[in-house]
């Protein structure tokens, strides 16, 4: 097989990004996020360009997950990266993302999840061997969502790991 010089892989990453700029610049636009849908969004927290408070960064030293439903404001886009307020525990914060840093996305609403490979600051990948982009089994996330992963207590506005939702191959 010969080389791939064009580089599909990151070709393809970028496009299924833009779906991800995509769908949060309607929900900018609209101030609301249509019917059902919701948002658990993986990044890395230490990737170039991420912009999170001290404290979260310690709290979650690698990637965090965030979920886009209720309650968030300031959504803005850009080319490169997003912009949200949200609340942990009760405390407001303002992020900043670069797409290029997004790890997972899943709309569970409607059982949509990409992955991406995110390369870390010293050049290595975290393990994601492909980008997938494919249906979840709905009664494996109905009995994810419903009961916290062991050692993980749920609250409402709480960050929780994408892993729990993730189709078991």
């Amino acid at each position: 097989m010969g080389q791939d010089h064009i580089r599909y892989d990151i070709l393809a990453q970028d496009a299924l990004r833009g779906v991800i700029r995509k769908v949060l610049t309607e929900v900018a636009t609209t101030g609301r996020l249509p019917g059902d849908h919701h948002f658990f969004i993986t990044f890395l927290t230490g990737a170039p360009g991420v912009r999170i408070s001290q404290h979260l960064k310690s709290k979650y030293p690698e990637q965090m997950t965030i979920v886009i439903q209720h309650q968030f404001w300031e959504l803005k886009i850009t080319e490169s990266h997003f912009e949200i307020g949200l609340s942990f525990s009760d405390v407001p914060e303002k992020l900043v993302i670069p797409f290029n840093a997004i790890r997972g996305f899943y709309d569970p609403s409607v059982n949509f999840e990409l992955e991406f490979d995110v390369p870390l600051s010293d050049g290595e990948e975290l393990p994601a061997a492909e980008i997938t982009a494919y249906p979840v089994d709905a009664a494996k996330t109905e009995d994810a969502a419903a009961k916290p992963a062991d050692g993980e207590e749920k609250k409402p506005g709480s960050v929780v790991s994408l892993d729990s939702f993730r189709k078991k191959q």
